[in-house]
């Protein structure tokens, strides 16, 4: 094939990727994010976590905003709300795989905000509609620095909390997710092949509210880090 067809036509936009604690990148592949996986959050969402089984959605790779950057006020809401979440992110790829071997395909984790325009999401659940523009949106998943798995031990506790503006806003448990890693790893390698790169957000726990231009978002998982974003 000749230099000119193999050629990308226009620039080849920059890889996504999250900075590694001790230096480095991981590039980011896709996102995956999973709905309502802790119980009390199920309910304030009026859903019932003792029948439903885990369900996910997409968010584009470069809406990965790492560093403690500043994350600008998405336009089209006036009703922008926080999810703090434990980051999985994937170092081997696979399809069906064992709950029991899932977590060897974990390279890292990481502390993450899953942002959401809970207006747009509403409007276009009562509509039956696709939840893209309330998930997806530029900017909308402010992460940590990844903390090599080798490093850590089982995700199955710890702490997972976050404050806006030094208030306690979200607190609980990573032993209360419904779905844990393992499981969440398996269930979804059976909808698509997973792959290296990939990330998965595993849920947030209940305490989800609004936040305004100005407000500071700290938030903290036990064991694995911080994650820190100011809306301007």
């Amino acid at each position: 094939m000749s230099a000119f067809l193999s050629a990308f036509v226009i620039p080849q936009p920059p890889a996504a990727s999250v900075p590694v604690a001790g230096g480095g990148a991981f590039p980011v592949r896709r996102i995956f994010c999973v709905g309502r996986n802790y119980a009390a959050h199920a309910r304030e969402m009026g859903g019932d976590p003792d029948r439903e089984p885990p369900f996910f959605f997409a968010k584009p790779a470069d809406a990965v905003l790492t560093g403690g950057a500043d994350m600008p006020y998405p336009p089209a809401t006036n009703l922008l709300h926080h999810e703090m979440e434990l980051v999985v992110a994937l170092g081997l790829g696979g399809a069906d795989i064992d709950a029991g071997d899932a977590l060897r395909h974990v390279w890292g984790y990481a502390a993450g905000l899953d942002m959401t325009r809970r207006d747009l999401q509403n409007a276009a659940k009562k509509e039956g509609k696709p939840w893209d523009m309330g998930k997806g949106f530029d900017h909308s998943a402010p992460i940590g620095d990844l903390v090599p798995a080798a490093r850590l031990p089982d995700p199955t506790r710890g702490r997972i909390a976050l404050t806006v503006n030094g208030t306690l806003r979200q607190e609980s448990d990573l032993s209360t997710l419904i779905w844990s890693v393992a499981e969440t790893i398996s269930f979804l390698s059976g909808l698509v092949r997973l792959a290296p790169g990939d990330l998965i957000f595993t849920g947030t726990p209940e305490g989800v509210a609004a936040v305004q231009r100005g407000d500071l978002l700290e938030g903290v998982v036990e064991g694995v880090g911080t994650v820190r974003t100011r809306i301007v």
